[in-house]
């Protein structure tokens, strides 16, 4: 009896850490709230800014700065490793703050005044929606390394980038909709009611069992949480020193940073080829864009993490690497078919089904290369350097359109796979994780003296 009432428990329990289902379904939850905040301000704004006749250089600079919170990543991971409401978790707090930050701001944006005729204002919103979603973003990602197993790892970010690409797509769609038949106002801050219901996910839900579902609820501080627990500025910058500096990590980050600048440069171009070269209004785009990647989302979903999984995480990146590079080059050289919509439609569709694939295989790695002492800090550092490289590669793109045709756009954007293709032959796995391993026994060679004084 008592063991059917632990097997009941650990099915229906509220504990992440206790049930695969329940870390699926909130972790997917969390990131379709990522991807609702990000579809308007990244895609459907920049699309109704080309649409009303904004210049390639004034979306690319709204679109490079609501970029730049997402690089401050780094400066807000170590706080959440340093601080926290233990008996709510370590990361589960900060998950709550920050996304109840990402609906105070995303309320905000809705009350710019005339905003195509004020950016200045639009970019200041738009910066602050950035700012909690990558606060949000970094605590849930904290808490995933924390609590997901490694052999869920590569499953649970198919699931987790599926929903967030499902997230975009829709906010996208509905958003353009509201915008163009009830106005800027309305249409943003009527989707802050979805970011705000996704809100109960980390409130219901507790990291472990026994913690705090509020401050002011029963509850109390869990014995892994005690443990891992850093207490010190100084713990925090040398074990992130400690793994930072292996190789792997090192050749990873200078990866990252390559993709990110193709993932800003395409995302940032996509609304203004279409809509200014080719004619497009802003809803075809949004249309198309939203069809395109919801099916990508759905593959990846499905079978992005089964693959990863399968035939490795070094194959997965080294393919999805190349088949973008080829996708990117070929085309460029098909510029007298832009006209025919089949071809932007296929080419839409097969970007972002990669897209999709490459972040599940790279977020399985980043996570495989954390070690769980500073997880957030870590994993953190490497996604603020793939944010570094979209910011860029937001801003590059008004520099490069201004001085080149789009074939050569598109020519220097598919350079960018190629340079972490080469980088990530370096990358050894197992060596990292023997090396990581070796951390933890040190840790606790070193703490075990004192726990037997005490």
């Amino acid at each position: 009896m008592a063991k059917e009432t632990t097997i009941k428990k650990t099915r229906l329990g509220r504990a992440l850490t206790d049930n695969a289902l329940t870390r699926y379904i909130t972790f997917s939850a969390l990131y379709i709230a990522q991807g609702i905040p990000e579809g308007i301000t990244y895609f459907a704004i920049p699309a109704w800014l080309a649409m009303n006749g904004k210049s390639a250089m004034e979306i690319a600079a709204y679109v490079g700065v609501i970029g730049i919170p997402w690089s401050f990543k780094i400066i807000i991971a170590p706080l959440m490793d340093r601080f926290t409401l233990l008996a709510m978790g370590r990361k589960r707090p900060w998950v709550i703050f920050g996304q109840l930050g990402l609906i105070i701001s995303f309320l905000i944006i809705g009350f710019v005044p005339d905003p195509l005729n004020n950016l200045s204002a639009l970019m200041t919103a738009g910066f602050f929606i950035s700012f909690f979603g990558a606060f949000q973003d970094v605590a849930t990602d904290g808490m995933a390394v924390d609590v997901i197993p490694e052999n869920e790892q590569a499953r649970a970010n198919g699931l987790m980038w599926g929903t967030k690409t499902i997230g975009i797509s829709s906010s996208l769609i509905i958003g353009t909709w509201l915008i163009n038949n009830f106005g800027f106002s309305t249409a943003i801050s009527s989707l802050s009611i979805a970011v705000a219901t996704i809100m109960l996910f980390p409130i219901y839900f507790r990291e472990r069992p026994g913690e705090k579902t509020m401050p002011w609820t029963n509850g109390k501080v869990s014995p892994d949480s005690k443990q891992t627990q850093l207490k010190s500025w100084k713990q925090i910058f040398r074990s992130l020193y400690k793994v930072v500096r292996l190789k792997s990590s090192l050749v990873f980050a200078f990866g990252i940073f390559a993709v990110g600048l193709m993932f800003g440069l395409i995302d940032t171009l996509l609304p203004i080829f279409s809509i200014q070269e080719l004619g497009w209004t802003n809803s075809s785009f949004s249309n198309v864009f939203s069809i395109t990647t919801v099916v990508g989302g759905f593959l990846g979903m499905f079978i992005g993490g089964y693959l990863v999984d399968y035939f490795g995480k070094i194959k997965m990146l080294s393919v999805y690497l190349s088949f973008l590079t080829i996708l990117i080059a070929v085309f460029a050289s098909l510029n007298n078919l832009w006209s025919n919509n089949i071809i932007i439609y296929a080419f839409i569709l097969s970007y972002y089904t990669l897209y999709t694939f490459l972040c599940i295989a790279m977020f399985a790695s980043a996570m495989h290369l954390c070690w769980k002492t500073v997880a957030a800090t870590q994993f953190t550092l490497y996604m603020a350097l793939s944010n570094m490289g979209r910011a860029a590669g937001a801003a590059m793109l008004g520099v490069l359109k201004t001085n080149f045709n789009w074939e050569i756009v598109f020519l220097v954007i598919a350079l960018m796979p190629v340079i972490m293709v080469i980088l990530i032959q370096f990358i050894n796995f197992k060596k990292h994780r023997v090396a990581v391993d070796s951390f933890v026994i040190l840790k606790h060679t070193v703490v075990a003296p004192h726990v037997i004084k005490d």
